[in-house]
C-alpha cells in the first residue's frame, strides 16, 4: 500500500508534534519536581532547625537519576558557637521517591555522605554538640541529693543514637574528631555502609595517641532498639583506649560479639529505671596490669549474658545474666550503689564443672603454676560479699569450692606432691636476687624434724601465725575478713590473712609478688593440697619451720652459706641453741619476727630491753597460749620479758650495752620503723580463729 506524500507529511507531523509534547511535559516535569525538591529540603531545613538549635546550610540540589538526588556541600553549625562548624560534607546523595515528593511528602532514603568531617569540641565551659543529648524537659524538678540517675542517662544515650540511625546510609571518607581538655579521639571511616539494617564497614580509630584498626559487622533494627555488632581487629588485636591512661592497665581483644535485645524504660519518682538485655562476648581477651598479675591475663573466650538495671544511684546485674570463661559457666547477680553511701553485694555461683574442664578453663597468667592439673569428678565455686563503705566492719566474705566424687590424677606445671618428698628450696631478696638453694630432707644437715623442735615454738608460731592449723582445711575467712577491713580503712595492704597452709605454698611453689594473681593461684593450690590429704599437718609444718625467713639475707655463716632460714639456722643465729631447746621467751621472739624479719634487729631499745611492741605480743601471744592449755601457769607466771642473745644475731642487732647509771624514768618506745605484726586479738577470751598473721594494733601504753 503506498502511502500519499501528503499523507506522510501528516503523519511526521505528528510524530514531532507528539514528541514535542513528550519533551514538553518531560521540561515540565523536570521543572515541577525540582521545584518540589527544593521546597522539600527547605522543609528539612526548618523541621532540623526547629527541632535543634542549629543553622543547617544545603548546598545546590539536583536529580542526577530518576530517583537520585545530588547535594553539593552541607553544614551544621550550632547557634550558641556560630563559628564552630560540627558537620560538613563536601556531597551527599540519597533516594527519592518521586510519588512522595508529588504527593508533598517526601520520603528519602538510601543515604550516602560522601567525604564528610564531623568536629566536636569541648571546653572548660561549653561544647558544640551538647544540644544532641539534651534533657528532655521534666514535669517535676528531679532530686538529685540521691545520686547519679544512671538509667535515665544511658536511655537518652540509646534514644539519641538509635533514632538517629538512617534506614539505609553509606558514608565514604568519613572523619570524626573529638576534643576535650583531656582526651581526643579521630575516627576515620573510609567505609561505612547500612543496608537494610545490615552495617558493614572499617575504621581507624586513634584515642589519646592509642590507634586501631577495625573492622565492623553486624545489624540493627532502630524502632526495637536492638544491635548486633562483631568488631575486631585488622592486621592485630584491638586495645581499649582510656583505660591505660584512668587505670593503668591494658586491655585488647581480637574479636567482640556486642548484642543489645531491647530496653525498657519505666519513669518514675526517682527520675526512672532503665532495663536492658543482651551480651558481650569476646575472643582472644588479654588484660595486664601489674597488681594485678606479673604477665598479661588471658581467656580465650569469654562471654556475658546480661540482664542489667540501671536507676538513681544504682546499678545491678540481675539474676539471670550468665558468665562464661572458656568452660565456666558462672551465674552472678550485682548490685552496687553510689548513694547514700557507696555499696555493694555480690553472689557468684558455678554450675557442676568436670574437673579437667573445670582446669582447661582457667586464664593463662593467673593459674600458670597449676596448668596442666587432671582429676576426676566435678568442681563448683561460690561466692558471696558485701560492703557498706558508711561501714567497713559490716564487710561480709564467703567463698568456697566445693568437689563432688573429686580425686587428683596428674599435676601441672608445679608437683604438689613435692611437699612428701625431699627438694631443693631456692630463697629470694626483695629484688628476686637469687640468695641461696638448699635441701630440704634428711640430705640437708640443717633440716630438723618436726619431733625436734620445741614444742614451745610450735605452739607459739601456730598461736601467732594460725591458731586452727591443725584443725582448719586451709583457709580461715574470719582472719581474712578482720585483714582485708583494715585494709580497706588504711587504703593499703597493711595486713595480712595468710595461714600457715597458705604462706607454705607462697614460699614453696611462688614468687614474693604482691599480686591478685599470686593471690588467688596460691588460694587454689592450698585447696587442692588441703582438700584433696595430700600432705599431713605434721609435714607441711615441718617443711614450713625448714623454709622460712628468719633474719637478714645478708648474714652470711662461717661454712659460706648466706641468710637465716630455717629453724636451725634460727635457733643458732639468735641463741646458739638446737632447735629442741629453745624455752618459752625464745619460742615467743622467734615467733614474733616471723611476719617480718627484717625488722628482728629493731625489737630492742638502745638499753638491750625488748622494746614495747615485743613484750605487747609476749603478754599476748602467752595468755592466748595458757588459756589454749599450752603452757603452764607457772609458765606464764614466770615469763621473763628480757631476752639473752648469744649466738651471732647480737652483733647485728641494732642496740648498745645498758649504761651504769640507773634510769630514774623509763625512756619512751619511739622507733622509726613500722612495728611488728600483732595478732589482733582483744583478749584471751577471743575465738581462737579471730585472727592470723595480723596487722598493727597499737599496743597498750605502759603504766606510768
Amino acid at each position: 500500500m503506498r502511502i500519499s506524500p501528503s499523507t506522510k507529511r501528516l503523519l511526521i507531523g505528528i510524530f514531532i508534534g507528539l514528541v514535542a509534547v513528550v519533551l514538553l511535559a518531560l521540561a515540565v516535569f523536570q521543572w515541577k519536581r525540582q521545584q518540589l525538591l527544593t521546597s522539600a529540603l527547605k522543609l528539612v531545613k526548618e523541621k532540623i532547625e526547629r527541632k535543634y538549635p542549629v543553622i543547617l546550610t544545603l548546598g545546590p540540589a539536583k536529580f542526577v537519576g530518576f530517583k537520585t538526588v545530588e547535594i553539593m556541600g552541607m553544614s551544621l553549625v550550632p547557634r550558641a558557637t556560630p563559628t564552630d562548624t560540627l558537620l560538613t560534607a563536601r556531597r551527599l546523595q540519597a533516594g527519592l521517591s518521586v510519588r512522595s515528593l508529588f504527593a508533598g511528602r517526601p520520603v528519602f532514603s538510601d543515604l550516602q555522605i560522601i567525604t564528610a568531617r564531623l568536629t566536636a569540641r569541648k571546653t572548660a565551659t561549653s561544647d558544640n554538640y551538647g544540644f544532641l543529648i539534651k534533657k528532655k524537659a521534666s514535669a517535676a524538678p528531679r532530686d538529685n541529693s540521691k545520686g547519679t540517675n544512671y538509667g535515665m542517662l544511658l536511655n537518652q544515650a540509646l534514644e539519641t543514637a538509635f533514632d538517629n540511625v538512617p534506614g539505609e546510609a553509606s558514608f565514604q571518607n568519613f572523619f570524626v574528631s573529638y576534643s576535650s581538655p583531656r582526651h581526643s579521639a579521630v575516627l576515620r571511616l573510609p567505609e561505612l555502609k547500612i543496608q537494610d539494617g545490615d552495617i558493614s564497614g572499617r575504621m581507624t580509630a586513634t584515642v589519646d595517641s592509642l590507634a586501631n584498626k577495625l573492622g565492623i559487622s553486624g545489624h540493627i533494627e532502630p524502632g526495637d532498639y536492638a544491635l548486633t555488632a562483631r568488631v575486631f581487629g585488622v592486621g592485630g588485636s584491638v586495645q581499649l583506649p582510656y583505660v591505660p591512661r584512668r587505670f593503668g592497665a591494658l586491655v585488647s581483644f581480637d574479636t567482640v560479639l556486642v548484642r543489645l535485645d531491647g530496653k525498657e524504660f519505666e519513669d518514675n519518682d526517682t527520675g526512672g529505671r532503665l532495663t536492658v538485655r543482651g551480651s558481650l562476648a569476646a575472643r582472644g581477651f588479654s588484660l595486664y596490669h601489674p597488681k594485678l598479675a606479673a604477665n598479661e591475663i588471658e581467656v580465650k573466650r569469654g562471654s556475658l549474658d546480661f540482664i542489667a538495671t540501671l536507676g538513681r544511684g544504682t546499678v545491678a546485674l540481675e539474676k539471670g545474666s550468665r558468665i562464661t570463661v572458656n568452660k565456666i559457666v558462672l551465674n552472678p547477680e550485682i548490685a552496687i550503689w553510689t548513694k547514700p553511701s557507696r555499696a555493694i553485694n555480690l553472689s557468684v555461683s558455678s554450675e557442676e564443672t568436670p574437673a579437667n574442664d573445670f582446669f582447661d578453663s582457667l586464664p593463662t597468667g593467673i593459674f600458670d603454676e597449676v596448668r596442666g592439673t587432671q582429676g576426676t569428678g566435678t568442681l563448683r565455686y561460690r561466692l558471696s560479699a558485701s560492703l557498706d563503705m558508711a561501714n567497713v566492719d559490716s564487710l561480709h566474705f564467703d567463698s568456697s569450692l566445693r568437689g563432688k566424687n573429686f580425686r587428683l590424677t596428674r599435676f601441672g606445671e608445679e608437683d604438689l606432691n613435692k611437699l612428701n618428698t625431699p627438694f631443693l628450696q631456692t630463697v629470694y631478696n626483695d629484688r628476686g636476687d637469687s640468695v641461696r638453694t638448699f635441701a630440704v630432707g634428711p640430705a640437708n644437715p640443717d633440716f630438723v624434724p618436726y619431733n625436734e623442735v620445741s614444742p614451745y615454738l610450735i605452739h607459739a608460731i601456730t598461736t601467732a601465725e594460725d591458731p586452727r592449723f591443725f584443725s582448719h582445711h586451709g583457709f580461715m575467712e574470719q582472719a581474712f575478713v578482720k585483714s582485708a577491713i583494715q585494709n580497706i580503712k588504711e587504703r593499703r595492704f597493711a595486713r595480712g590473712g595468710s595461714t600457715i597452709s597458705m604462706q607454705l605454698v607462697k614460699n614453696v611453689f611462688l614468687t614474693r609478688q604482691k599480686t591478685v594473681a599470686r593471690k588467688v593461684q596460691e588460694a587454689l593450690m592450698v585447696w587442692l593440697i588441703e582438700n584433696t590429704g595430700l600432705a599431713s599437718k605434721q609435714r607441711m609444718f615441718e617443711v614450713y619451720l625448714n623454709i622460712i625467713e628468719w633474719g637478714p639475707s645478708k648474714y652470711r655463716w662461717s661454712s659460706g652459706k648466706r641468710g637465716v632460714y630455717g629453724v636451725k639456722d634460727a635457733a643458732l643465729f639468735y641463741y646458739g641453741k638446737r632447735p629442741s631447746e629453745l624455752n618459752l621467751p625464745e619460742s615467743l621472739y622467734l615467733a614474733s619476727i616471723i611476719p617480718k624479719p627484717k625488722y628482728a634487729r629493731y625489737s630492742f631499745d638502745s638499753y638491750g630491753d625488748l622494746r614495747r611492741s615485743t613484750r605487747y605480743f609476749f603478754r599476748l601471744i602467752a595468755d592466748i597460749m595458757l588459756t589454749r592449755g599450752l603452757i603452764s601457769d607457772n609458765d606464764r607466771e614466770n615469763l621473763p620479758y628480757s631476752l639473752h642473745l648469744s649466738g651471732p644475731a647480737r652483733q647485728y642487732m641494732s642496740f648498745a650495752p645498758r649504761p651504769d647509771t640507773t634510769r630514774a624514768v623509763q625512756q619512751a618506745d619511739s622507733s622509726d620503723f613500722e612495728p611488728l605484726n600483732l595478732i589482733d586479738l582483744l583478749n584471751t577470751g577471743a575465738a581462737p580463729d579471730a585472727g592470723v598473721n595480723a596487722g598493727t594494733p597499737e599496743p597498750p601504753k605502759d603504766p606510768k
